[in-house]
């Protein structure tokens, strides 16, 4: 059985797997932090900044993984999306927040959903 973090752990390897592969996009930093909170993915299609929450749930018992991203929790993406843009003097970059939801159960496939612009 997972501990909650190392689901975590291994739901945003999917999830930069996938955004890489799939979408095309080029990874710049995980799990960036300072005093204000964390940034999952911070990643770059060319032409803007694009910065993903990951979440992941074990089973469907406790709902989507997306249910747990709040208008409050995507607000604080936003400011450290921001901030991260700011410091690494990239302000000429749009931003775009994207969500990744990993539900990883016991048994049976994972499944990945991707929202763009959240």
């Amino acid at each position: 059985m997972r501990t909650t973090q190392e689901l975590g752990e291994l739901g945003e390897h999917l999830a930069c797997e996938y955004l890489c592969r799939q979408e095309r996009l080029a990874l710049l930093q995980r799990n960036w932090r300072c005093p204000e909170g964390e940034l999952d993915i911070v990643a770059t299609d060319r032409a803007q900044l694009v910065v993903c929450e990951v979440k992941c749930r074990s089973g469907p018992g406790r709902g989507s993984p997306l249910e747990a991203v709040t208008r409050t929790k995507l607000d604080r993406i936003r400011a450290l999306a921001l901030r991260w843009r700011e410091i690494h003097d990239l302000t000429r970059l749009k931003i775009r927040c994207d969500l990744v939801g990993v539900l990883w159960p016991r048994s049976g496939p994972i499944r990945l959903h991707h929202v763009r612009g959240a």
